[in-house]
């Protein structure tokens, strides 16, 4: 068993880097990848853990692309702190998301909320910020009572305290993950909200542009959404991965491993992603 979709406090998950490895090892997991939004701040972490804990690791990411209706997130793996295409747009979505903190602060204020950035720094414990601290945070100054009425009242796309975030395309994700020597993999693909034949053709389009998987085994999925995604992965060539999208208590149904108890993504995905890398 293997999941190759987790998240620490390095992007919007409660736990850190080393505790995702822990959590990894208790499940009995072979490999765990570690895939934080938009950057590669708790790679070298958790590498380390994975070495103290005998376990495989994957260093990875995922990235926000631009997409309508719904939503498009590509998971980039055997991918590392340095130089590289991927990396550069990583620091450039990093630029970004400084700038949108700033002015998700400034809205807040605008609706009367007493918020700082060192408050939100306190929830997320000094690491990359997001949505999930700014909903902890007000949570903790009694702006609102629970974690789910901040998203719902304020944080949600299209409420009163969004601030648009920046994306690229996934085309420039997946060619920039080549130049980088990873491998990009579309995420939760059901989450693009598209009907079967534009999910199809949206598939296929991806593929063309050089998708080496698909996220089949998903922590969320039930066993015949999985088998659908199973087939077009075989349809169009694509590596069939999974994991559970495990984000700690900000996702309380998801556990590291096994999603939501009957999740077990086959050791065969990561054999298969290491040929096509060493192709």
């Amino acid at each position: 068993m293997i999941d190759l979709h987790s998240h620490s406090t390095c992007s919007d998950g409660s736990d850190g880097p080393h505790r995702i490895i822990e959590l990894a090892a208790a499940a009995g997991c072979s490999a765990i990848a570690l895939t934080d939004h938009d950057g590669l701040d708790g790679i070298e972490e958790a590498g380390h853990a994975a070495r103290e804990h005998g376990i495989t690791f994957v260093p990875g990411c995922e990235v926000s692309c631009k997409f309508t209706p719904g939503t498009m997130h590509v998971l980039c793996y055997f991918v590392e702190p340095g130089e590289g295409p991927l990396q550069d747009q990583l620091e450039r979505l990093r630029n970004d998301r400084a700038t949108r903190n700033g002015r998700l602060i400034t809205r807040l204020r605008e609706l009367g909320i007493d918020l700082t950035l060192d408050d939100v720094r306190a929830e997320a414990g000094g690491t990359t910020l997001g949505r999930p601290h700014f909903a902890s945070a007000l949570v903790r100054k009694g702006v609102v009572a629970t974690y789910e009425e901040a998203f719902d009242n304020l944080l949600r796309k299209g409420g009163p305290a969004y601030i648009p975030k920046a994306f690229i395309s996934a085309e420039t994700t997946i060619e920039a993950a080549g130049g980088s020597r990873a491998l990009a993999v579309l995420a939760h693909p059901l989450s693009l909200g598209l009907k079967a034949s534009d999910l199809e053709r949206t598939i296929g389009e991806l593929a063309d542009s050089g998708l080496t998987g698909l996220e089949c085994w998903y922590g969320r999925y039930t066993s015949e959404e999985r088998q659908r995604l199973l087939l077009i992965a075989k349809q169009f060539g694509l590596v069939a991965t999974g994991g559970s999208d495990y984000h700690g208590t900000f996702k309380p149904d998801l556990s590291i491993g096994t999603g939501r108890g009957d999740l077990e993504v086959p050791d065969s995905a990561l054999n298969e992603l290491t040929e096509r890398r060493e192709r």
